[in-house]
């Protein structure tokens, strides 16, 4: 398979990136060092390019409806502006993707219009299941990925560099922008006024925007971003530090912790899952079993974190255990460089799901002592 280059590469290779594939992209896992990628998130910013993820439009007289019957979540009830994070399964309850839906202003002949975002790996397999879904329903399903950059910066002085290219009397509508909202902002790229999508959503643990900007323009907005930062103050960051900071956020990752073979139930996502919204969509049947049976409450395994007690990371795949037998395994793990101990994401049998229960992880052989935490395991100051 050909690798897929964003519209950034060229300046990921400018300031010296190592390049990973993800999703069948080559993207940046790091610039220098992922510690440093990391920390700098956590004290000041960090600047990302997600232009590998999907944006899929959804608009039309039955958008709304068409998207509660191809998702999970209630997508009617989302306010224009406002965003929510939903799942779209199969009819056995399996999770295809995790993704974001937006739901925008009108169109201007009155009808709904809603931006879907998709992780990278399912972009196009998200946005072919729309479309087969959309058969019965007046909807237009335009897949915008190929033409689409996606820009974040995230981190604590993420709202105050952002406002460095927003004109003055526009600064309010990134300092009124609430979590998981988004709204048309103008930029000041190159001179030019440059009218984009902003939202206030991330994958860290902190504060932070991604910007929607169509691929001639990101390189642009990239520059623009990096010359208004005094050192130190934004600093480009991987697909490295993004695993360690959304782990210590206890954010699934497509992959690890959601999978076609497990279901929202399992994963803690349950309230995601709209069971009770009217009308049918795609999974219901088989979730509304699965929640009748106990899945991941009485039955089966629970996704839980887990604190190491000792100085050793479980990873991906290494068998979680109660005294000496095989009770779970390991998603995500490693050390957590902000709290200082490591930290994993696993999947155990429920009866051994509760906070502050004694477990051990198999790493090669020897069984080193973890313990049940609640997630997250960072959660910033406000």
């Amino acid at each position: 398979m050909t690798d897929k280059y964003t519209a950034l590469h060229e300046e990921h290779k400018k300031l010296g990136a190592s390049f990973t594939d993800f999703g069948g992209w080559q993207m940046p896992l790091k610039y220098s060092s992922e510690l440093a990628e990391h920390h700098a998130v956590r004290k000041n910013a960090g600047l990302f390019d997600l232009s590998h993820m999907g944006e899929v439009w959804v608009t039309g007289p039955d958008a709304a409806a068409f998207l509660d019957y191809a998702l999970v979540g209630k997508i009617s009830a989302v306010p224009v502006g406002k965003a929510k994070y939903s799942l779209i399964c199969n009819e056995d309850g399996g999770i295809i993707d995790d993704l974001i839906t937006y739901r925008r202003p009108a169109a201007s002949d009155g009808t709904d219009v809603f931006l879907v975002v998709p992780n990278a790996g399912n972009a196009d397999v998200v946005a072919a299941e729309l479309s087969r879904r959309a058969s019965g329903f007046d909807v237009k399903v335009d897949d915008a990925s190929a033409a689409t950059s996606l820009i974040a910066v995230q981190g604590p002085r993420a709202q105050e560099l952002l406002l460095r290219l927003v004109p003055a009397v526009k600064h309010s509508l990134v300092t009124e922008l609430k979590y998981y909202a988004a709204v048309e902002v103008p930029f000041l790229v190159g001179g030019a006024g440059l009218d984009l999508l902003l939202a206030r959503t991330g994958y860290t643990g902190e504060d932070g925007f991604e910007i929607f900007v169509s691929n001639y323009d990101a390189p642009g907005l990239w520059q623009a971003l990096v010359a208004i930062a005094d050192d130190g103050e934004l600093t480009p960051a991987g697909l490295a530090s993004r695993d360690s900071l959304r782990l210590e956020a206890g954010m699934p990752l497509y992959g690890n912790e959601l999978s076609l073979q497990g279901d929202p139930l399992a994963a803690g996502l349950g309230p995601v899952v709209a069971l009770s919204k009217e009308g049918d969509f795609v999974g219901k049947a088989a979730l509304t079993a699965k929640k009748e049976a106990g899945a991941g409450s009485t039955s089966g395994r629970r996704l839980v974190g887990l604190k190491g007690l000792g100085r050793r990371a479980g990873r991906a795949h290494y068998p979680v255990l109660k005294d000496g037998n095989a009770v779970g395994e390991v998603t995500s793990g490693q050390p957590s460089p902000t709290l200082g101990y490591p930290v994993a994401m696993a999947y155990v049998d429920v009866e051994f799901a509760e906070p502050g229960t004694a477990l051990d992880v198999d790493l090669r052989g020897k069984a080193e002592p973890f313990e049940v935490v609640e997630l997250p395991f960072y959660k910033r100051t406000r």
